[in-house]
């Protein structure tokens, strides 16, 4: 898989997770900004997502099987827009908690994807 894009989405995802943890510090609900870098991160991930089936349908083979390979890229690529969903319902300070936990998880799968690749 590509490195790269990779350590992009995982740093992306870790100064989202920072950005949403200070405004947790602050005592602030997510806000409009917040909803843009969450956007941003998703992208991302929607563009890992994309290369990631791209390179199986050309045969490329992940170590640790396909399955797996699709169900993580899936689960990264869904961690931060839950996480955002969930920050909506709670408009207080632990909607950005929630949503900073959501990019920490989403940098933790961007590792497991590079060990499910072979890296």
């Amino acid at each position: 898989m590509l490195d790269a894009l990779t350590v992009t989405v995982s740093v992306a995802a870790l100064a989202l997770a920072a950005w949403c943890g200070y405004a947790a510090f602050r005592d602030q609900p997510t806000k409009d900004w917040h909803f843009i870098g969450m956007a941003v991160v998703s992208v991302l991930a929607l563009a890992q997502l994309v290369i990631g089936v791209v390179l199986l349908a050309r045969g490329e083979k992940p170590d640790e099987g396909a399955v797996i390979f699709v169900s993580y890229l899936i689960g990264a690529f869904a961690a931060v827009p839950a996480a955002g969903f969930l920050s909506l319902g709670e408009r207080t300070r632990w909607g950005s908690v929630t949503v900073s936990a959501g990019a920490v998880v989403l940098a933790v799968l961007e590792v497991r994807l590079h060990d499910i690749w072979g890296g």
